[in-house]
């Protein structure tokens, strides 16, 4: 739906228009991947914290975030399925006027247990995380040896829903080659899109990003020597570019937070399970909203929201190595 009115719309000084909400809901994790939370989750002493934002407050939210135009809402975490409330969740947001697609990005974990209650939540579309194809190096990258199930699991949700799935990895120098390989293989006859992501430097990760970090122009290069060809991005999609090949099913997509003019196209906010406003992945400060959020107040946080747009950055910081207050992706969602 497109908003009637131009002053409720989201519009930064860059005149970006932000119609996609991400919104952590959880930033606890069982996953234990080396890029992220090597040691686990370690905040709270380890234990899930209690005070993540409620349903009620998350449908002011979303509520608020419809009347400046959003279209699309993305749950994420840490690991939103961690939340039995889920489904709840999902349902709440597909139903708010003006929300036209319900995401959400996963580790898997338990994939088939969560299929039939998202699908019947409403669920529009699912990103799930395989950083290699590989068993004994999925393990070693999220210390689970899961990959044969969670692979059997997206068998199922391709064949009894009409979820749109998508498949990310972080892309790293030492399996960038195998994994591509793996990638040609498996989107050869099974329609879904793998993005492979640029790995991206936080407090947390300065060691390993510098040993690790790799160009998606190597991938870029590769696709386009063979054939595959790039796709128009969706209005309301994210900042992946997508690739198509004649003679595969399935497609291959590049998020590269590196390459110049990644900001200009962005469209996002994200909210964090706190109730903070993060205007980049990678700024410096956060914004309160939650007294709004617990007095219900749908139309003060429609005006804290306007107010945010003119400091919204241009750009993050990444190339002069600075990833702002982010000490891992799991704090609000990547």
């Amino acid at each position: 739906m497109t908003p009637q009115h131009s002053s409720l719309n989201l519009v930064d000084n860059f005149h970006r228009q932000l119609s996609y909400l991400r919104l952590s809901i959880t930033d606890f994790c069982n996953f234990r991947c080396h890029y992220c939370l090597p040691d686990g989750y370690t905040a709270n002493a380890g234990k899930r914290p209690d005070n993540e934002l409620s349903v009620s407050e998350i449908d002011v939210l979303i509520q608020a975030f419809a009347k400046l135009g959003t279209t699309k809402v993305r749950l994420t975490g840490g690991e939103p399925s961690i939340r039995q409330d889920l489904p709840r969740i999902i349902e709440l947001a597909k139903h708010t006027q003006g929300i036209q697609t319900v995401a959400v990005s996963s580790n898997g974990y338990r994939l088939a247990k969560h299929l039939s209650d998202w699908q019947m939540a409403g669920l529009n579309q699912l990103n799930i995380s395989i950083d290699s194809f590989d068993p004994a190096i999925f393990k070693q990258i999220t210390g689970f040896d899961i990959l044969p199930t969670l692979l059997k699991d997206i068998d199922t949700l391709l064949a009894t829903t009409d979820i749109k799935l998508k498949l990310n990895g972080i892309l790293m120098a030492d399996t960038a080659f195998d994994n591509l390989q793996s990638v040609l293989s498996f989107v050869k006859n099974c329609p879904v899109t793998y993005r492979f992501i640029e790995f991206m430097q936080t407090s947390d990760n300065k060691a390993l990003f510098f040993a690790q970090h790799s160009s998606g122009q190597r991938i870029k290069d590769f696709l386009l020597q063979n054939g595959w060809q790039s796709q128009r991005r969706a209005s309301d999609a994210g900042p992946a570019i997508e690739y198509r090949h004649a003679d595969y099913v399935g497609g291959i997509g590049l998020i590269e937070p590196y390459a110049p003019q990644f900001c200009d196209s962005c469209n996002r906010l994200r909210v964090s399970s706190q109730g903070k406003v993060h205007l980049c992945l990678f700024d410096n400060g956060s914004y309160d909203v939650r007294a709004f959020l617990a007095n219900g107040d749908v139309d003060g946080l429609v005006h804290a929201l306007q107010s945010l747009m003119p400091i919204k950055p241009e750009h993050h910081l990444l190339k002069q190595n600075d990833s702002g207050i982010m000490a891992n992706l799991s704090m609000i969602g990547g």
